[in-house]
């Protein structure tokens, strides 16, 4: 009987196959935080506020982004088959006929 995957191992799936929504998610809970978070400051004007929600937000992004290639990375390596892409592979079965 097959074993269930992991939480750790379909939460990896999923982050392998919607890197950009998963990015994209990411970044929009952390200009909302920043932005909450900077709210409750009262001595900064609200264009700083933004400001500092919208460098917060792109820190995160980078840091997003580095660990979609790590999971990408790992991906790549972890799986036996080799990695062809199908469009790729269709070119390949298919000689151009003279």
């Amino acid at each position: 009987m097959a074993e269930a995957p992991s939480k750790i191992d379909s939460m990896r799936k999923w982050v392998v196959e919607h890197k950009l929504r998963a990015v994209g998610c990411l970044w929009l809970s952390g200009i909302g935080g920043s932005i909450a978070y900077n709210w409750s400051r009262p001595n900064m004007k609200p264009s700083v506020k933004i400001i500092h929600a919208r460098l917060h937000a792109q820190a995160l992004t980078l840091a997003a982004l580095a660990g979609a290639a790590v999971v990408e990375y790992f991906d790549h390596h972890s799986t036996s088959e080799p990695k062809v892409d199908k469009y790729a592979n269709q070119f390949l079965a298919h000689s151009q006929k003279d």
